[in-house]
Protein backbone atom coordinates (compact mmCIF):
# COMPACT_ATOMS: atom_id res chain seq x y z
CA UNK A 1 0.00 0.00 0.00
CA UNK A 2 1.48 3.85 -1.00
CA UNK A 3 0.72 6.56 1.05
CA UNK A 4 -2.00 7.73 -1.27
CA UNK A 5 -3.89 4.97 -1.12
CA UNK A 6 -3.69 4.69 3.05
CA UNK A 7 -5.37 8.49 2.56
CA UNK A 8 -8.40 7.03 0.86
CA UNK A 9 -10.02 4.18 3.70
CA UNK A 10 -11.85 5.77 5.94
CA UNK A 11 -10.96 4.57 9.18
CA UNK A 12 -11.46 5.42 12.81
CA UNK A 13 -9.19 7.86 14.42
CA UNK A 14 -6.55 6.15 17.16
CA UNK A 15 -3.85 7.19 19.26
CA UNK A 16 0.14 5.91 17.45
CA UNK A 17 2.27 6.57 19.89
CA UNK A 18 6.03 5.81 18.96
CA UNK A 19 8.72 5.64 21.21
CA UNK A 20 12.76 4.30 21.16
CA UNK A 21 16.56 5.57 21.03
CA UNK A 22 18.00 8.63 19.60
CA UNK A 23 18.39 8.61 15.92
CA UNK A 24 16.63 5.23 14.97
CA UNK A 25 13.85 7.56 12.37
CA UNK A 26 11.43 7.94 14.69
CA UNK A 27 10.04 11.46 13.50
CA UNK A 28 10.76 10.54 9.99
CA UNK A 29 8.51 7.46 10.35
CA UNK A 30 5.99 9.39 12.35
CA UNK A 31 5.48 11.77 9.78
CA UNK A 32 5.40 9.39 6.73
CA UNK A 33 1.76 7.63 9.11
CA UNK A 34 0.45 11.50 9.80
CA UNK A 35 0.51 11.89 6.02
CA UNK A 36 -0.63 9.08 5.32
CA UNK A 37 -3.21 8.74 7.58
CA UNK A 38 -4.38 12.71 7.48
CA UNK A 39 -3.65 12.71 11.65
CA UNK A 40 -1.95 15.36 13.24
CA UNK A 41 2.29 14.81 14.35
CA UNK A 42 3.32 16.03 17.13
CA UNK A 43 7.41 15.89 17.47
CA UNK A 44 7.88 15.52 21.32
CA UNK A 45 11.74 15.61 21.08
CA UNK A 46 11.49 19.25 18.99
CA UNK A 47 10.06 20.26 22.08
CA UNK A 48 12.26 18.68 24.66
CA UNK A 49 15.30 20.07 22.63
CA UNK A 50 13.32 23.83 22.42
CA UNK A 51 13.47 24.07 26.25
CA UNK A 52 17.30 22.74 25.81
CA UNK A 53 18.05 25.42 23.37
CA UNK A 54 16.18 27.89 25.39
CA UNK A 55 18.90 27.03 28.76
CA UNK A 56 21.09 27.33 26.42
CA UNK A 57 20.72 30.72 25.13
CA UNK A 58 19.81 32.15 28.50
CA UNK A 59 23.09 30.57 30.28
CA UNK A 60 21.13 28.02 32.16
CA UNK A 61 23.28 24.59 31.51
CA UNK A 62 26.32 24.55 29.54
CA UNK A 63 29.47 21.67 29.68
CA UNK A 64 30.44 23.03 33.03
CA UNK A 65 27.45 23.57 35.23
CA UNK A 66 23.39 23.27 35.07
CA UNK A 67 21.27 25.83 37.21
CA UNK A 68 18.15 23.66 36.92
CA UNK A 69 16.11 26.01 39.54
CA UNK A 70 17.04 29.09 37.22
CA UNK A 71 15.81 27.18 34.55
CA UNK A 72 12.38 25.72 36.54
CA UNK A 73 11.41 28.95 37.94
CA UNK A 74 11.79 30.45 33.85
CA UNK A 75 9.91 27.75 32.67
CA UNK A 76 6.17 29.75 32.88
CA UNK A 77 8.00 31.49 30.40
CA UNK A 78 8.84 28.76 27.60
CA UNK A 79 6.12 29.03 25.37
CA UNK A 80 6.03 25.66 22.43
CA UNK A 81 3.95 26.01 19.45
CA UNK A 82 3.80 24.08 16.26
CA UNK A 83 3.32 25.65 13.09
CA UNK A 84 2.65 23.79 10.19
CA UNK A 85 5.24 24.79 7.19
CA UNK A 86 3.22 24.17 3.64
CA UNK A 87 6.58 23.68 1.40
CA UNK A 88 8.24 21.24 4.15
CA UNK A 89 4.74 19.46 4.91
CA UNK A 90 5.21 19.09 8.41
CA UNK A 91 5.11 21.32 11.57
CA UNK A 92 8.16 23.47 12.85
CA UNK A 93 9.00 24.22 16.03
CA UNK A 94 8.58 27.64 17.47
CA UNK A 95 9.94 28.67 20.84
CA UNK A 96 8.34 32.12 22.34
CA UNK A 97 7.34 33.03 18.51
CA UNK A 98 10.43 32.19 17.12
CA UNK A 99 10.96 29.62 14.55
CA UNK A 100 13.95 27.72 15.88
CA UNK A 101 14.08 23.90 13.93
CA UNK A 102 17.27 24.47 12.55
CA UNK A 103 18.92 25.76 16.01
CA UNK A 104 17.50 22.74 18.11
CA UNK A 105 18.88 20.14 15.30
CA UNK A 106 22.75 20.86 16.40
CA UNK A 107 24.93 18.07 17.92
CA UNK A 108 25.42 21.21 20.84
CA UNK A 109 21.97 21.00 21.39
CA UNK A 110 21.81 16.79 21.65
CA UNK A 111 24.63 16.85 24.25
CA UNK A 112 21.99 18.66 26.94
CA UNK A 113 18.71 17.57 25.86
CA UNK A 114 18.59 14.35 28.03
CA UNK A 115 19.85 16.08 30.64
CA UNK A 116 17.06 18.45 30.14
CA UNK A 117 14.84 16.37 29.88
CA UNK A 118 15.56 14.76 33.33
CA UNK A 119 14.03 17.22 35.07
CA UNK A 120 10.90 16.38 36.78
CA UNK A 121 9.02 19.85 36.34
CA UNK A 122 10.08 19.98 32.56
CA UNK A 123 8.78 16.35 31.58
CA UNK A 124 5.46 17.51 33.75
CA UNK A 125 5.06 20.90 31.86
CA UNK A 126 5.80 19.19 28.29
CA UNK A 127 3.96 15.89 28.82
CA UNK A 128 0.64 17.96 30.24
CA UNK A 129 0.60 19.48 26.68
CA UNK A 130 1.24 16.15 24.88
CA UNK A 131 -1.88 15.19 26.39
CA UNK A 132 -3.90 18.22 25.43
CA UNK A 133 -2.77 17.70 22.04
CA UNK A 134 -4.20 14.29 21.55
CA UNK A 135 -7.39 14.74 23.11
CA UNK A 136 -9.06 14.25 20.05
CA UNK A 137 -6.88 11.56 18.74
CA UNK A 138 -6.39 11.21 14.96
CA UNK A 139 -2.41 12.09 16.14
CA UNK A 140 1.05 10.38 15.90
CA UNK A 141 3.73 11.48 18.37
CA UNK A 142 6.99 9.91 18.97
CA UNK A 143 9.22 10.28 21.54
CA UNK A 144 10.78 8.51 24.45
CA UNK A 145 7.78 7.88 27.13
CA UNK A 146 4.73 8.21 24.86
CA UNK A 147 3.93 4.92 25.43
CA UNK A 148 4.47 4.88 28.82
CA UNK A 149 3.89 7.94 30.15
CA UNK A 150 2.12 10.67 27.89
CA UNK A 151 -0.84 7.98 26.28
CA UNK A 152 -0.41 5.00 28.24
CA UNK A 153 -4.24 4.17 26.78
CA UNK A 154 -2.99 4.33 22.78
CA UNK A 155 -4.48 1.97 20.58
CA UNK A 156 -0.86 0.96 18.75
CA UNK A 157 2.81 1.56 20.28
CA UNK A 158 6.19 0.97 18.17
CA UNK A 159 9.01 0.96 20.06
CA UNK A 160 11.71 1.96 17.37
CA UNK A 161 15.64 0.16 18.14
CA UNK A 162 18.98 -0.21 16.19
CA UNK A 163 22.21 -0.28 17.02
CA UNK A 164 24.35 2.29 18.58
CA UNK A 165 27.03 2.33 15.32
CA UNK A 166 23.75 2.44 12.90
CA UNK A 167 22.16 5.39 14.29
CA UNK A 168 25.28 6.99 14.63
CA UNK A 169 26.21 6.93 11.04
CA UNK A 170 22.48 8.43 10.35
CA UNK A 171 22.95 11.22 12.45
CA UNK A 172 26.25 11.92 11.21
CA UNK A 173 24.92 11.77 7.79
CA UNK A 174 22.32 14.06 8.63
CA UNK A 175 24.07 16.41 10.08
CA UNK A 176 26.91 16.40 7.68
CA UNK A 177 24.28 16.82 4.80
CA UNK A 178 23.27 19.99 6.55
CA UNK A 179 26.77 21.49 6.14
CA UNK A 180 27.88 20.93 9.98
CA UNK A 181 31.22 19.86 10.89
CA UNK A 182 31.53 17.04 12.88
CA UNK A 183 33.33 13.78 13.66
CA UNK A 184 31.50 10.51 13.57
CA UNK A 185 33.39 9.76 16.57
CA UNK A 186 31.91 12.16 18.24
CA UNK A 187 28.04 11.52 17.14
CA UNK A 188 28.58 7.74 18.64
CA UNK A 189 29.44 9.38 21.95
CA UNK A 190 26.41 11.30 21.96
CA UNK A 191 24.29 8.42 21.01
CA UNK A 192 25.57 6.40 23.58
CA UNK A 193 25.65 8.65 26.21
CA UNK A 194 22.17 9.93 25.17
CA UNK A 195 20.84 6.02 25.64
CA UNK A 196 22.49 5.93 28.78
CA UNK A 197 20.89 8.50 30.61
CA UNK A 198 17.55 8.00 28.98
CA UNK A 199 17.60 4.76 30.21
CA UNK A 200 18.68 5.81 33.48
CA UNK A 201 16.91 8.66 34.56
CA UNK A 202 14.54 8.45 37.51
CA UNK A 203 11.60 10.31 36.20
CA UNK A 204 9.96 8.63 33.40
CA UNK A 205 12.72 6.65 31.55
CA UNK A 206 12.96 5.14 28.00
CA UNK A 207 11.72 1.23 28.39
CA UNK A 208 9.73 0.02 26.10
CA UNK A 209 5.62 -0.78 27.08
CA UNK A 210 4.67 -3.82 27.52
CA UNK A 211 2.04 -3.86 24.99
CA UNK A 212 4.23 -2.21 21.82
CA UNK A 213 5.61 -3.83 19.28
CA UNK A 214 9.63 -3.60 18.87
CA UNK A 215 10.56 -2.48 14.76
CA UNK A 216 14.70 -3.05 14.94
CA UNK A 217 14.91 -1.18 11.89
CA UNK A 218 19.16 -1.71 11.53
CA UNK A 219 18.34 -3.21 8.16
CA UNK A 220 15.10 -1.95 6.95
CA UNK A 221 14.68 1.06 4.48
CA UNK A 222 12.56 3.97 4.95
CA UNK A 223 9.69 2.34 3.01
CA UNK A 224 9.85 -1.11 4.51
CA UNK A 225 9.52 0.31 8.09
CA UNK A 226 6.87 2.26 6.85
CA UNK A 227 4.94 -0.52 5.33
CA UNK A 228 5.24 -2.62 8.42
CA UNK A 229 3.29 -0.41 10.74
CA UNK A 230 0.85 1.08 8.39
CA UNK A 231 -0.21 -2.90 8.23
CA UNK A 232 -0.44 -2.25 12.18
CA UNK A 233 -2.35 0.30 11.69
CA UNK A 234 -4.92 -1.37 9.38
CA UNK A 235 -5.01 -4.43 11.41
CA UNK A 236 -6.53 -1.79 14.72
CA UNK A 237 -8.46 -0.45 12.73
CA UNK A 238 -9.81 -1.77 9.27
Amino acid sequence: MNQAQACTIDMKKIIIAIDGFSSTGKSTLAKQIARALGYVYVDTGAMYRAVTYYAMQNGFIDADHFDQEALITALPEVQLTFQFNADLGFAEMYLNGVNVETEIRTLEVSGFVSKIAEVSAVRAKLVEQQQQMGEGKGIVMDGRDIGTVVFPQAELKVFMTASPETRAQRRYDELRGKGQTVAYEDVLKNVQERDYIDTHRADSPLVKAADAIEIDNSHLTREEQFEKVMDLVNHITG
